[in-house]
């Protein structure tokens, strides 16, 4: 029995033994950690042009009107033209009987002073006028006009022979040619604005006057520079700049801004055309953070 003892103690002593040896020639292993993939979206950095402008609304009117009066005061017996006439310079509009109370005269005309179109006959059979009385207005030609109002802050910015780009519900998706043609040499005290004349090519006819119409007066043209959309724009600390991407990696790139307008920023310095650019997804990234790319958006 107490050769038993001593052979389990011996066993023991040696387990205990090798469990030490084994603690002491253990290495701890150090586990590597992994490093985070941010997904993203890109464009590429564009070559074109881009435009300021001033969004304004107005309607159209007839550019050059004349008014048409009788020579002599009486009752109107007769209306020749009807709104929307064409007439020519000298065409009978109206006929006018100066007779009353038993004289009788010889009835007068009533004609065009200017060749256009009747836009407005005030005008009606029976009616009793004068000389001061408007019997039609005729607009000259086709030309049309929108007189809009520009706040004080921009008046700047305009000059006879601005281009406009001309938009009316009336026609959805189409786009009709302006030109500023006339600016005010005052401005309204009350509103702090200064009326502005456009004048509207409309050698096809289609526009009214009367209809409503969005004028984008073009005040900046800028040709050949870099432009970008404005979400890849990154602002913090008075710091602008964009992630770049590189392979797989993400480079911070500080910028210099340009004209932003319609959400597309100008870049004058720190981008090159071609170079991809993240515009979503760069919340989180810092410079050298690996990207995986989600979505390439069409260049601008």
């Amino acid at each position: 029995m107490r050769n038993f003892v001593v052979m389990v103690g011996s066993i023991g002593f040696f387990v205990a033994l090798l469990s030490s040896c084994n603690k002491q020639n253990q290495t701890p292993v150090a586990f590597a950690q992994e490093t985070p993939v941010y997904a993203v979206n890109t464009t590429s950095a564009a070559r074109g042009q881009i435009q300021d402008y001033l969004l304004l609304s107005g309607d159209i009117i007839a550019g050059s009107t004349v008014d048409a009066y009788p020579e002599i005061a009486g009752k109107i017996t007769k209306l020749s033209v009807s709104v929307g006439s064409r007439v020519e310079k000298g065409a009978v509009l109206a006929t006018v009987d100066p007779s009353r109370g038993g004289m009788n005269y010889i009835p007068s005309t009533v004609r065009s002073p200017i060749s256009g179109t009747i836009i407005a006959l005030p005008a009606r059979v029976g009616m009793t006028v004068s000389q001061q009385v408007t019997l039609a207005r005729i607009a000259a030609g086709q030309s049309l006009e929108i007189k809009v109002n520009v706040a004080e802050r921009f008046i700047s910015k305009l000059a006879v022979g601005l281009n406009c780009a001309i938009s009316l519900d009336a026609y959805p998706g189409e786009s009709f040619s302006g030109v500023v043609s006339e600016l005010s040499p005052t401005i309204d005290p009350a509103s702090r604005t200064m009326e502005v004349k456009i004048t509207i090519d409309n050698t096809s006819n289609r526009l009214k006057s009367g209809m409503f119409a969005k004028v984008k007066i073009i005040t900046e043209v800028k040709n050949d520079i870099i432009k970008i959309p404005a979400s890849a724009l990154i602002e913090r600390f008075g710091e602008k700049y964009v992630f770049v991407v590189e392979r797989d990696t993400v480079k911070r790139r500080t910028i210099k801004q340009g004209i932003l307008i319609d959400n597309i920023v100008e870049i004058q310095e720190g981008l090159r055309a071609g170079e991809d650019v993240v515009i979503r997804g760069q919340s989180l990234l810092e410079d050298g953070s690996k990207v995986n790319i989600v979505e390439r958006v069409a260049t601008l």
